[in-house]
């Protein structure tokens, strides 16, 4: 069975991050890549204001902005979000319950928040954390402060590993949101999400797809794309 039919049963938004350079941005934007991912972390190798200003994010034309930010200050966020524009915050960190309210409330109200869980080898761990996330998040109380969770792999550097974590994991619970999918996904594994029972909103890659760290593969990312049926762009 080849990589079309195996996932010929579920669509998903492709989302690209670690993004640094403004040619491959247009070209991904003329590709219809559904999100752009920008990290506003300065321990990455990706950190975007190394090679951007905000005001060149700000200027891209795009829906799916998504800042990424790990354990940031909330004013920082904010200013950041606002000055390039961006549409979506991505939580790498270990921002709590607390956190999350109080940068929603700072935010332009039509920015959304993706929350991420980071799954680790220790499988009772993991289970244990997931299942405290999804019991006593807000957004079962109705406050919805997060609209999208994002499973990745956990490491010291927050991301970016090229490393799958064990996706059946997923199976044992009901997630409450729609969710990306991240962590070494490949043109080789990505059949492997036929096994998963609620199949992911959308996609992450990064590092899987580069030259170097920032300097993204796009005829890769266009045959990549070929190979998974895409929800129609723009559907945040």
């Amino acid at each position: 069975m080849n990589q079309q039919q195996t996932t010929n049963n579920f669509s998903s938004a492709l989302k690209v991050c670690g993004l640094t350079q403004l040619d491959q941005i247009q070209e991904l934007i003329d590709i219809n890549v559904d999100f752009l991912g920008f990290i506003f972390y300065k321990k990455s190798p990706r950190y975007v204001l190394n090679h951007l200003s905000l005001e060149d994010i700000s200027q891209v034309n795009h829906q799916g902005k998504v800042g990424v930010f790990v354990n940031e200050k909330v004013e920082t966020i904010v200013e950041i979000a606002e000055k390039a524009k961006l549409n979506l915050i991505q939580l790498h960190g270990d921002e709590d319950d607390h956190f999350i309210l109080e940068l929603k409330k700072r935010l332009i109200s039509d920015i959304k928040i993706i929350k991420v869980i980071r799954i680790g080898n220790d499988t009772a761990e993991n289970k244990e954390k997931i299942a405290k996330i999804f019991n006593d998040n807000p957004t079962t109380h109705n406050l919805q402060p997060i609209n999208y969770y994002l499973f990745d792999t956990d490491s010291k550097a927050f991301g970016g590993t090229g490393q799958q974590f064990n996706w059946n994991l997923l199976n044992e619970f009901e997630i409450p949101l729609p969710y990306f999918l991240s962590g070494g996904i490949s043109e080789e594994n990505i059949k492997n999400i036929e096994g998963l029972k609620q199949k992911p909103f959308a996609l992450d890659i990064n590092s899987k797809f580069e030259i170097a760290p920032g300097d993204k593969n796009i005829d890769k990312i266009k045959k990549f794309k070929t190979i998974i049926p895409m929800s129609p762009n723009g559907t945040i």
